[in-house]
């Protein structure tokens, strides 16, 4: 039995020892790149809205109401489409009048808030737009924003130096090593575009509306990518 033993072995070693050779991985370099797109804005998102107080929460309510009916009718006025005018925040709660601290606070009217998201898609208009919300009731400007309606053309041109950007770090590193470069594994890229969130602004007073001037300038896009390559050896 042990000479038995002894003739297997010797026949099946030298059958796996080309299945292990086959099966070894390449050796591999794993980058990351970044790319960026400067393009020239055509869509404004601003966050505006009203906000009144009153005796009850009906009062208020109505108030409020009866002005952002008002401050719609003029942003559409100014050629705005249903499609990019968006109720975003509706609120409603009580006006705490504080005292001397002998007795808990008690409700002194209430306040009411609605809040609309605004896509502009004239840009040449955007100051005009501000001036009429503001001249028929919107009080409160939370924030505006610039951005793409079709961001793929920028982000296509922010992906390419992004994989360029990749490759030559790659084979900078390879070479370094006194190595070459080999075919790409994989290529993924981290995230995407993601619009611009109206930034915070102030409150907005009615004698306030006269010429808001808005500049536009540049929007930047960012591609990131991660790609896995062989290296020769």
């Amino acid at each position: 039995m042990r000479v038995l033993a002894t003739i297997c072995l010797a026949v099946f070693l030298p059958i796996a020892s080309p299945l292990l050779a086959e099966e070894r991985l390449p050796a591999t370099i794993t980058v990351t790149g970044e790319g960026r797109a400067e393009a020239a804005p055509d869509l404004a998102t601003i966050s505006l809205g009203v906000t009144t107080q009153g005796e009850t929460a009906g009062a208020a309510m109505d108030a409020n109401s009866a002005a952002l009916a008002a401050v719609v009718t003029r942003l559409k006025a100014a050629g705005i489409a249903d499609r990019d005018v968006q109720t975003s925040n509706l609120s409603l709660n009580p006006n705490w009048q504080q005292n001397d601290g002998t007795q808990p606070p008690k409700i002194a009217g209430y306040v009411a808030m609605n809040v609309l998201t605004v896509r502009v898609r004239a840009l040449d208009t955007l100051g005009e737009v501000l001036d009429s919300a503001i001249t028929d009731g919107a009080n409160t400007l939370n924030g505006i924003s610039f951005g793409l309606d079709d961001p793929e053309p920028a982000m296509d041109k922010a992906r390419i130096e992004a994989v360029q950007a990749a490759k030559a770090r790659a084979e900078l590193m390879v070479g370094a090593a006194g190595l070459k470069l080999g075919r790409v594994v994989s290529i993924t890229e981290a995230g995407g575009y993601m619009p611009p969130m109206p930034m915070p602004m102030y409150r907005m007073e009615a004698d306030m509306a006269k010429a808001v001037p808005v500049e536009g300038g540049e929007v930047g896009l960012t591609a990131s990518v991660t790609m896995v390559f062989e290296i020769k050896q």
